[in-house]
């Protein structure tokens, strides 16, 4: 069984900047690729950012690219999400994911979720 706990939501200004972390454990291995979702109020769960097991290769959404930063530690079996210049319209309950593969980026590889933690951004 996998267990995927997030942290480091929180309510942050526009501008600002969060950093999310996600710990894995339980039958989950440092080999498979790793992203983050968010789903807003209303909204559908969407993809944010994903990375392959070695941390070579990683992959954004048009909308946080070159403001989120997504990163792995294998040996500590974290992966977190540095959001940087957040917009009102990044508030949403963000988890992160796990994919059986250990290369695949794209967002119907992941399989399984964690419960999420809140990002508010306020004006």
């Amino acid at each position: 069984q996998v267990q995927l706990v997030e942290s480091g939501g929180g309510l942050v200004q526009a501008g600002g900047s969060l950093r999310l972390s996600c710990a894995a454990s339980g039958r989950t291995a440092s080999w498979h690729s790793m992203g983050w979702f968010r789903q807003a109020p209303g909204k559908e769960r969407e993809f944010v950012a994903a990375i392959t097991w070695s941390g070579i290769y990683t992959r954004y959404a048009e909308s946080v690219k070159g403001r989120f930063t997504i990163s792995r530690d294998n040996a500590k079996r974290t992966v977190d999400l540095q959001m940087n210049s957040l917009k009102l319209e990044d508030t949403a309950i963000y988890s992160c994911a796990t994919s059986p593969s250990g290369t695949a980026v794209v967002e119907t590889a992941f399989t399984y979720w964690g419960q999420g933690t809140r990002v508010t951004v306020s004006s």
